[in-house]
């Protein structure tokens, strides 16, 4: 660790003396003619750049210089040689701006915050846990007095000592890795046992794992006797309410976030998307910054990228070769069946794996709480004994059935409404053709698909924005809940918007050459609508955010403003990630593009593989540069989103015999159309058959961790039995 910190210093070091050195040069350029001016703009010119220095030098490092003892530049005699004062540079940065800790957490309060509510809330979360606290460390964030912004913005730093973290740690349930191999659950009575603690290092919790710990620490933090928010007496406080909840769902809290570790993010970026390279994710890195449910789906998206490859490679000849023959895809689409079950299963298998690895797999689920917008009569929860807000269940189910379901149809119809918009615009374009018969008219047949996927894309995104409010009103208790619902309402419209037109083509039209036309205009089209929104736009954003930080950085210089001041006010001005739920959605629907109808369009799979070498390194680029930082989230799979991921793959199972079954060479075979529809409906339950027995045959986690798992099990009992043992000796003893 000391190593470590003496090489990111001097990086730092040397980053800071060409700081000083430009200040200097510009200085020398403008001293006046007097030695007395000289001398005094010389000494004022070396205290601002000692101070720049210093904070260059402390921009935040690793994570456990928490709860240090701080050093003032004024006591060490030799700042800028030696490696004492190198190691001691982040304990620096924190005693010049006024800070005893290494901040991980910003507090943002609205501008016009009651002093009164300002004061209770900075003193209820650096109260000790015995006094209902959270035994955290909190300041204002310094300001310089020259501020250029006309935003009074409340900024507040969070962060704790060590021994505060790994107390929370433990609180959590965070699992990691014992020094004989298993992982357990982090005690700090144990802590000894565990891998990485044994030399006392710093870096045995990372920096996602203690802002995760902090934003625990922060949600706990509970009403004790309050009625009210001081300064708020319209707004009603009752025991075991949260407060954080509670100041959020008013308006007064307006975010809390995460800060970049720097030195960490330029590691993160040149080994993830730093150059263009055919290498596996950096999955732990990943894992290690940013928590778990992102490092899944980046893992996720990798392994769908690689299970596509073979698709793409049987298909580009299917395409060559045999286009229009459909009769010899039968092949083909069998091929597709059983593939899209068999990645799947391996994937649960994969995922189990890294789940295992990371400590997730065998962590507890933590008890929910209520969501901060979740309203309604004040009660007791019959769990946990706390007065809480109460919510009938069958309001709920009255919203949800009189109002969201007729929107959820009526937004079906409207999408097929614009379906059949484009059927007519289809047809009047293939008259158009057939009567001119030139090379204009012939490009002009792909305008009705492009324009048609253009409308789809806009009214996903308008749908996903109602559906998210109709969500919100139906007032769940739950975040999973909220989540849930609202995953199903996406889905169901985004499925029927994406594929309808593709069904009606096949089944109702039945015009082959049509329906490869449509869905190969479909996913290019969308596709590429997704890599301008995901890929140019937020390049764009990152050109702007660097002239913004030139700009202030100008500012800097001019009033001497402390650098990583800005970084967290230009931190608080970056976009917030709202989640993988995009991300997973679109892998949905092109999963959906590749299977439904792969007999009709092969190169889909070849399609797909380009946009995710794309997504991988857009993506990427999007969390390193464009977001704010997201809090850690423990995640053991996708969740939901498997469930989704098979049910589009037994669907792509009927879709495909259909298809096969439609052929005219298929059907020359059979004198009764009844006698074909049999067999296709045979042979469709046959593959489902073989679907399902593929999914009991390949087991969801691997032998060697269900071993691993077991032993865990095992040791728990054991260690129960001996507690409760010593606890009946103890008692007989008494007696």
């Amino acid at each position: 660790m000391r190593a470590c910190v003496c090489r990111c210093a001097r990086v730092r070091q040397k980053a800071a003396f060409s700081l000083m050195t430009r200040a200097r040069a510009r200085q020398t350029a403008t001293l006046p003619v007097s030695g007395h001016a000289v001398t005094r703009s010389q000494r004022r010119l070396e205290r601002v750049t000692a101070a720049a220095v210093v904070v260059t030098l402390g921009r935040w490092g690793h994570l456990c210089c928490q709860g240090s003892n701080t050093v003032h530049p004024r006591n060490c005699n030799n700042l800028h040689t030696g490696p004492e004062c190198l190691e001691m540079t982040d304990n620096i940065a924190s005693d010049e701006s006024g800070l005893s800790f290494t901040p991980l957490v910003v507090i943002e309060l609205a501008s016009n915050t009651e002093e009164d509510a300002v004061k209770w809330l900075t003193k209820r979360i650096s109260d000790k846990k015995e006094d209902g606290g959270a035994d955290l460390k909190i300041t204002a964030l310094p300001r310089a007095k020259e501020d250029l912004s006309k935003e009074n913005r409340k900024l507040y730093l969070v962060g704790a000592s060590k021994e505060r973290l790994l107390l929370g740690a433990e609180e959590v349930g965070l699992v990691k890795e014992c020094s004989d191999g298993p992982m357990r659950t982090f005690t700090c009575s144990n802590r000894n046992s565990f891998k990485g603690f044994e030399d006392n290092k710093d870096d045995f919790l990372s920096m996602a794992e203690c802002q995760y710990i902090i934003k625990h620490e922060l949600d706990s933090l509970r009403a004790k006797s309050e009625t009210m928010i001081p300064g708020y007496p319209q707004i009603s406080l009752y025991p075991g309410k949260s407060i954080l909840r509670r100041l959020q769902s008013k308006g007064i809290l307006i975010q809390i976030f995460p800060l970049h570790d720097k030195e960490e993010l330029k590691k993160l970026s040149g080994s993830w998307f730093g150059q263009i390279k055919f290498s596996f994710q950096p999955l732990d890195a990943i894992r290690h910054y940013f928590g778990e449910t992102i490092s899944i789906y980046f893992g996720f998206l990798e392994y769908f990228t690689f299970a596509l490859l073979p698709m793409a490679f049987i298909g580009v000849p299917y395409y060559l070769f045999a286009w229009e023959d459909y009769d010899k895809y039968v092949l083909f689409a069998t091929i597709n069946l059983v593939w899209s079950t068999v990645i799947l299963e391996f994937w649960k298998r994969h995922c189990a794996t890294l789940a295992y690895k990371w400590g997730t797999l065998v962590r507890k689920k933590e008890f929910e709480e209520p969501r901060p917008g979740f309203h309604g009569v004040l009660g007791k929860n019959p769990v946990t004994g706390r007065d809480e807000p109460v919510y009938s269940s069958t309001k709920r189910h009255l919203r949800i059935y009189l109002i969201s379901v007729p929107f959820v149809i009526f937004s079906l119809y409207i999408s097929l409404c614009v379906m059949m918009v484009y059927f007519v615009m289809e047809q009047w374009v293939l008259e158009y053709h057939s009567f001119h018969q030139s090379y204009w008219s012939s490009l002009l047949l792909f305008v009705p698909s492009i324009i048609y996927a253009i409308v789809i894309e806009i009214m996903n995104r308008i749908y996903r924005l109602v559906a998210e409010v109709l969500t919100g009103w139906e007032n769940h208790r739950l975040e999973s809940s909220y989540q849930n619902h609202l995953i199903l309402k996406v889905l169901v419209f985004n499925f029927l918007n994406c594929f309808a037109s593709l069904f009606y083509i096949a089944f109702v039209l039945q015009n082959m050459h049509l329906l490869r036309q449509s869905l190969a205009t479909l996913l290019i089209t969308s596709q590429i609508i997704n890599q301008i929104v995901e890929a140019f736009l937020p390049y764009w954003l990152q050109k702007r955010y660097k002239r913004r930080m030139h700009s202030k950085m100008s500012q800097i210089i001019k009033y001497k403003e402390l650098p990583w001041v800005e970084d967290v006010e230009l931190e608080t001005s970056m976009s917030t990630y709202f989640g993988t739920f995009d991300d997973y959605l679109e892998l949905f629907l092109q999963f959906g593009y590749v299977s439904l109808f792969s007999c009709v369009f092969p190169l889909a799979a070849l399609f797909a593989v380009l946009n995710n070498l794309t997504e991988l390194y857009t993506d990427a680029f999007k969390m390193c540069r464009v977001f704010k930082r997201p809090f850690s989230e423990p995640a053991a799979n996708i969740g939901v989103w498997q469930l989704a991921f098979e049910t589009m793959s037994v669907i792509s199972v009927i879709t495909n015999c259909a298809l096969i079954g439609m052929s005219p060479q298929v059907k020359s075979l059979f004198q009764s159309e009844t006698q074909l529809i049999l067999l296709v409906a045979a042979v469709q339950h046959s593959l489902l058959a073989l679907k399902f027995i593929l999914c009991f045959i390949i087991p969801d986690v691997p032998k060697e961790i269900q071993t691993k798992l077991a032993r865990l099990e095992f040791e728990s009992l054991e260690a129960l039995k001996q507690q409760q043992l010593k606890r009946a000796k103890e008692a007989l003893n008494l007696k």
